[in-house]
């Protein structure tokens, strides 16, 4: 348990104390709050209206409470500026927890995990952005022109990216690498492997950071899935692992020729089942099916395979059995963390209740293959935010994983910016149809 006398006295040092949180969206949210309140505010929580945050409150019954969780508190350090870092619990009041806050959605998918199954689970985003610079015009242009693993001059980002470590690992978040990407001006940093709650907490921590470091030096850091035609996407590739309470690896299996257990295929079969239905979660904007292309490095066909970065779930090279995991390639940095770690999750269990199989591994580039193209083919993954939202609005396991208040609104919200996106009138169409 985090010591308050300890918190109270890291807070006299910072400058700024905030509480940060998600709308359902996935959108970044913070409260700056008197940190010398810290013990009251942890005790009793304090106010907000919940009805300007997306998906959390009607304008009739909009007051809601942000309780900061003393387990997630950091100090974040930009120079000699240090704020003081919470997540946020939402409530509804003092006693009931807001059934639309995305963080105890994931909350109650691991505790059903370990109580009613006795598995745990370690998991390892890949964080993707692109560093864009504003031309003459006031244009987000790319701020380079270098490739995969691209070193300086070439690569502009170096310094942004360093800078982002330096100040994660102040606050006793490690990372394992860091490079240039393959689009131009896209970077990734990839951190420690952390359980889940933990994961999707540090991501938005990474997220504030990386963005507030990038405008100190100039950048504009963006988290959109395809900023850009004819390039890859940002993408935040999800691997994750399983344990028993002792902590042995549920996904390894000496005795398998492919040293994966048939717990793991399960786990994998739940993913590919529901994959179509839950797409809404892990690519959750319009703007997210435009990456759903060949040879873009982005998946577009249900399926798994062994060191293959054209599938949709990949199981990567393991130097030993404790690092044997799966990675799940279809999500993007637009979505909600919390929530899409807990679909993940929710996924593969219900493989393994199921006993669902997962097929044989893809052989070869799934791009590559010959398919007779359809407007509807369940055998890919949505090709549309449309096409994403009527297999959502069908799915009984949406429903389920989420909660009844929790699916309406998400769906809800995730409607109207489809129709917003349906009836707006883009310069591409003046281009090409004014002419009629």
């Amino acid at each position: 348990m985090a010591n308050i006398k300890q918190i109270q006295k890291k807070l006299k040092e910072t400058t700024l104390t905030k509480i940060f949180f998600t709308d359902l969206n996935g959108r970044i949210m913070n409260l700056p709050i008197n940190p010398d309140n810290i013990e009251s505010i942890i005790a009793n929580g304090i106010g907000f209206d919940g009805s300007s945050v997306a998906g959390y409150a009607t304008v009739d019954s909009s007051d809601r409470l942000l309780f900061p969780d003393p387990e997630s508190f950091r100090v974040v350090e930009f120079g000699d500026n240090k704020r003081g870092f919470f997540i946020g619990h939402v409530y509804d009041d003092q006693e009931s927890r807001a059934q639309v806050d995305p963080r105890s959605v994931l909350e109650g998918i691991l505790k059903k995990a370990e109580t009613e199954h006795g598995f745990k689970f370690l998991v390892g985003p890949e964080h993707e952005f692109f560093l864009l610079r504003e031309d003459e015009h006031g244009e987000k242009v790319h701020s380079d022109k270098a490739g995969y693993f691209q070193s300086t001059p070439h690569d502009k980002g170096e310094l942004v990216r360093n800078k982002i470590i330096e100040i994660l690992k102040a606050c006793g978040i490690q990372f394992e690498k860091a490079h240039h990407e393959v689009t131009p001006s896209q970077h990734e940093i990839n951190l420690e492997c952390a359980d889940p709650l933990n994961a999707a907490d540090r991501t938005i921590l990474f997220n504030y950071i990386t963005q507030m470091v990038a405008l100190e030096l100039g950048y504009h850091a963006t988290f959109m899935p395809k900023p850009f035609d004819d390039f890859n996407r940002n993408a935040f590739h999800i691997h994750i692992s399983m344990q028993d309470l002792d902590g042995k690896n549920m996904f390894y299996d000496a005795d398998s020729e492919d040293n994966i257990s048939n717990t793991c295929k399960k786990f994998i079969g739940g993913i590919l089942q529901y994959a179509r239905e839950t797409s809404i979660i892990m690519a959750s904007t319009f703007n997210s099916y435009k990456a759903y292309v060949l040879d873009r490095e982005a998946p577009i066909i249900r399926g798994w395979g062994f060191r293959n970065r054209s599938s949709m779930v990949r199981v990567p090279y393991s130097h030993n059995p404790e690092s044997t995991r799966i990675e799940l390639r279809s999500p993007d940095p637009a979505g909600n963390p919390y929530l899409q770690i807990a679909t993940l999750i929710a996924m593969g269990l219900k493989g393994i209740n199921g006993d669902l199989k997962c097929g044989q591994p893809d052989i070869g580039s799934t791009y590559k293959k010959k398919y007779r193209y359809r407007v509807w083919d369940r055998r890919f993954l949505p090709k549309s935010m449309y096409e994403a939202l009527v297999e959502a609005e069908r799915s009984k396991f949406m429903k389920e994983i989420l909660g009844e208040q929790i699916y309406n609104t998400y769906m809800s919200l995730k409607i109207n910016d489809w129709e917003d996106h349906r009836v707006h009138v883009t310069p591409r169409e003046l281009d090409k149809y004014l002419s009629i």
